[in-house]
């Protein structure tokens, strides 16, 4: 049986000098956190993980009253087939806990169990993705993801030049579709990013646009009507990730597909959106994010209640940008993931290790999730 001995936590901040319609990054943090085990033998093991972008640091949260709780526990209580198991430390993590209010603890939980998987995989000696495979999907996964490079920031010099060069460097990657934000300038202005991103990628079904919740119900559908005729890939997060009212509105007005998710927080939360935001399961995209919303074993219950719903999981690209979800996506065969592969460093991105080609990556076939093929994350975890 495999005893926890550590969980350590600490705030890193990211290299974010940009923001989006709504939101300054420069002084965004974030919370890493390592699981130190230790096995009858005696040998220790070590798994990482951290909350994921966008929501700052929740360290203290992690100290103070999630990691005491498997600390706290015996190791009878989260060890399965003589392994800590992730879907046992996330209902420990969870006991006690209220209904409702997700906010900051979601994300708490998040990074501990994002760690908690890296971990397992680890003393499994396989790579998360064939864990999540073996476990959840009776063996089936993805020899490859489709991804695409999320970007387009807004920047206080050189806008238009560095938009430009931004996504021309994404393409020389090897990615074939990217993101740009809109809703931080006027409607002419982000008329003239989105043909430059257009232009650069080829096509505008290359390009989604993510207003960050930007706009009211009335101005999301005045720039529907502008964005319509595009034909983009998708419009996200046009209004208040929690105004169905509003997204059912749009599913009415907008032919192209509509993207949202990433700041719901729960299943419940996403039970309401596909009850009532008028969603349409034919073209729409959900991009919930275990990193944000409790872990796996949350996003495996949306994953059943979208099935159940009438959705498909291939209509599911999560947010994070990170090499986490691309082994969620591929071990679950889920539609895709977003990627940062110029943005928030060190979370940010897979790393050297992993190659895109025509838009499609694999996870590295390393034990646990990889993150020791990114120094810079690594050397953010040293000092844990």
């Amino acid at each position: 049986m495999t005893r926890i001995e550590s969980i350590r936590a600490r705030t890193i901040p990211l290299k974010a000098d940009y923001r989006n319609a709504t939101v300054s990054f420069a002084g965004m943090t974030a919370s890493v956190v390592a699981i130190l085990a230790r096995g009858n033998d005696g040998a220790f093991e070590t798994g990482y993980g951290f909350g994921s972008i966008g929501r700052y640091a929740q360290t203290e949260m992690i100290r103070e009253r999630f990691a005491p709780r498997i600390l706290g526990a015996d190791p009878s209580a989260y060890n399965r087939d003589g392994f800590p198991d992730p879907l046992l430390l996330n209902r420990l993590m969870r006991r006690d806990e209220k209904q409702g209010g997700h906010g900051e603890r979601s994300v708490a939980i998040g990074a501990i169990d994002m760690a908690a998987w890296d971990l397992y995989a680890k003393l499994e000696q396989k790579p998360l993705f064939l864990s999540l495979a073996d476990r959840f999907n009776g063996g089936r996964f993805d020899s490859s993801v489709a991804v695409y490079a999320a970007g387009g920031y807004y920047y206080d010099e050189g806008e238009r030049v560095r938009l430009r060069r931004e996504l021309e460097g994404y393409l020389e990657r090897g990615f074939r579709s990217v993101k740009i934000k809109i809703g931080g300038a006027s409607l002419e202005k982000d008329l003239q990013r989105i043909e430059i991103a257009i232009a650069t990628a080829g096509s505008p079904g290359f390009v989604a646009v993510d207003a960050n919740g930007r706009f009211g119900g009335e101005e999301a559908l005045e720039w529907s009507r502008a964005l319509e005729d595009l034909n983009l890939r998708w419009y996200e997060e046009p209004v208040d990730p929690l105004d169905f009212e509003a997204y059912k509105q749009l599913g009415s007005a907008y032919g192209p597909p509509l993207a949202t998710g990433e700041n719901l927080f729960s299943l419940q939360e996403v039970k309401n959106l596909i009850r009532y935001g008028g969603l349409r399961p034919d073209r729409d995209i959900l991009q919930m994010d275990p990193g944000l919303a409790y872990g796996v074993s949350e996003y495996l219950d949306i994953l059943h209640a979208l099935e159940t719903g009438g959705w498909s999981r291939r209509s599911c690209f999560p947010h994070g940008g990170n090499l986490f979800n691309l082994h969620l996506a591929q071990g679950l065969q889920i539609g895709g993931t977003e990627v940062y592969p110029g943005v928030f460093a060190p979370l940010g991105g897979f790393g050297e290790s992993v190659e895109i080609v025509d838009g499609r990556a694999s996870a590295p076939e390393v034990p646990g999730i990889g993150w020791e093929t990114k120094p810079d994350l690594m050397d953010c975890c040293k000092p844990l």
